[in-house]
């Protein structure tokens, strides 16, 4: 809970809005050409950087996320 009362470090934060803003095209993408699998990484890389302020950890599942549209057919 400590990330939301601002204890975040500046490249957490960066590294979330890139997360985010990919999020949203994956979102998108997966939306228009309906494909459940990169609207699902689309959604989950919009919400999980508010769940961890580790900026290391923040990219390993940033990294698995973007990785899922591309590891998957649904």
């Amino acid at each position: 809970m400590e990330a939301a009362l601002g204890n975040t470090s500046a490249s957490a934060l960066i590294i979330g809005m890139i997360a985010g803003a990919i999020g949203v095209g994956y979102f998108v993408y997966g939306k228009r050409q309906q494909r459940m699998a990169t609207m699902m990484a689309g959604l989950m890389l919009g919400i999980y950087p508010f769940f961890t302020d580790n900026p290391l950890l923040l990219l390993l599942i940033g990294a698995a996320l973007l990785a899922v549209p591309f590891m998957t057919d649904f």
